[in-house]
């Protein structure tokens, strides 16, 4: 959320930031301001009547000394003409609050200077590029190996739920799993906690990290106990630092968390959503940081030389992007996309996001940490996949394909067991 001091004094900057994202603010900025101004002064109304009513309450007690009790009795019946005065601004002060955060969680997160201005995924900007593209004698798509070797069942998915929700068999089930122990082992190795959390958060914790309202479509709801299916593990694993104060010495906070997501991911379809590429239920390893503000883009660059080397170390081609302001999120200020090659498919696929939200996410959260003069000051939330499943299994499965089978990246092998899927 952005600061409400912020959009006070510079609206016109907040205005500008927000067109990178291609986003219009006008309207809501000019809503917010409205209602700062009259939230401030119901304030200073109420403010005016709480001390008027505690000088009276001094006065009352010296007129009943002095035996004034006529004078004291219409004293009293002022105090309580002040007290209702005050329920009607402490009630409009209440209104205006709540009608102003409602409004202030209808607007992005401001872009980082470095960001690109465009519109759509053709407009990012490739950083750099590693590993090497595969020379393969034939070009089998996942979905086709996947149903050869008995690995994934998609069709058992549609029978069990609906599309977007495969069946993992056999070796297919085992390589799922390698992933997930491979992935959180170089997370703890490189300092990250591990955790378990929640695959449900209240709505609490989805405002916290800024999914809702903008992504409440997206989010599977449990109605009844009004719960959200978590989108990705960045929301309960961040919730944890919710009201939290941390000590200077705490920074930075590192954690990792392996969980299944869903998504709705309402009207996809066709074959650039086929098999793996798009799914409702799939499982991610995520990395969240919170860091000093001073030292939040040093951290950035460090998830993403963590995140580059897990990519290098299952030997796949992959390549960079830093989003244009159109592809980012709503709560980013700063985001890399990587992207590994399908030599079947033809075609980049996303499989990580590493994101710095700078204090958007903390001021949601009031995230604080003490700085050197004890004084709390918001912190600084990054986040990124380490890694996501689905494309990553995908690329691997198509790029090692072979006449033995499919070839097993050295690192997996201890995890796996095997060293192909034939």
């Amino acid at each position: 959320m952005l600061n409400i001091k912020l959009l006070r004094e510079q609206p016109e900057f907040v205005k500008e930031r927000l067109a990178v994202k291609n986003f219009d603010a006008t309207g809501i900025i000019q809503k917010v301001n409205e209602l700062d101004v009259k939230k401030r002064n119901s304030q200073t109304e109420l403010d005016s009547l709480l001390a008027e009513q505690n000088s009276l309450a001094k006065e009352i007690g010296a007129l009943m000394k002095d035996g004034k009790k006529a004078e004291a009795e219409a004293a009293k019946a002022k105090v309580s003409e002040l007290k209702e005065r005050a329920k009607i601004f402490e009630t409009q002060m209440q209104n205006s609050t709540a009608e102003l955060n409602e409004q202030l969680v209808l607007l992005p997160n401001l872009p980082h200077i470095s960001v690109p201005a465009g519109k759509m995924a053709e407009d990012n900007v490739i950083v750099r590029e590693g590993g090497k593209f595969p020379k393969l004698k034939s070009s089998v798509p996942h979905w086709e190996l996947a149903k050869k070797y008995d690995i994934i069942d998609f069709d058992l998915g549609v029978k069990l739920t609906g599309a977007g929700f495969p069946v993992y068999k056999g070796k297919g089930a085992k390589i799922q799993r390698a992933l997930i122990s491979y992935f959180l082992d170089k997370n703890t190795k490189a300092g990250y906690i591990e955790v378990q959390p929640p695959l449900m958060v209240n709505e609490a914790s989805g405002y916290g990290t800024g999914q809702l309202p903008d992504k409440s479509e997206q989010m599977y709801f449990v109605g009844l106990d009004n719960y959200y299916l978590i989108p990705t593990a960045e929301v309960p694993v961040t919730n944890i630092y919710r009201d939290v104060i941390l000590a200077l010495d705490e920074l930075p906070v590192k954690v990792t968390a392996y969980t299944p997501c869903f998504r709705r991911e309402a009207g996809s379809y066709g074959k650039d959503v086929r098999g793996l590429n798009r799914l409702h239920q799939f499982d991610k390893v995520e990395i969240v940081q919170v860091s000093h503000p001073d030292k939040s883009y040093d951290a950035l660059e460090e998830m993403v030389k963590h995140v580059e080397g897990i990519v290098q170390s299952l030997e796949l081609p992959y390549r960079i992007l830093r989003l244009c302001g159109g592809d980012m999120s709503f709560t980013s200020a700063l985001t890399y996309d990587f992207e590994v090659y399908s030599a079947a498919q033809e075609r980049w696929l996303e499989v990580s996001s590493v994101s710095n939200f700078e204090s958007f996410q903390s001021n949601r959260l009031k995230l604080r940490y003490k700085d050197e003069n004890g004084k709390p000051q918001l912190a600084h939330t990054l986040n990124g996949s380490s890694l996501a499943l689905p494309r990553i299994l995908a690329a691997l499965l198509e790029n090692n394909q072979g006449e033995r089978g499919i070839r097993i990246p050295e690192v997996l092998r201890e995890y796996t067991g095997f060293a192909y899927i034939d």
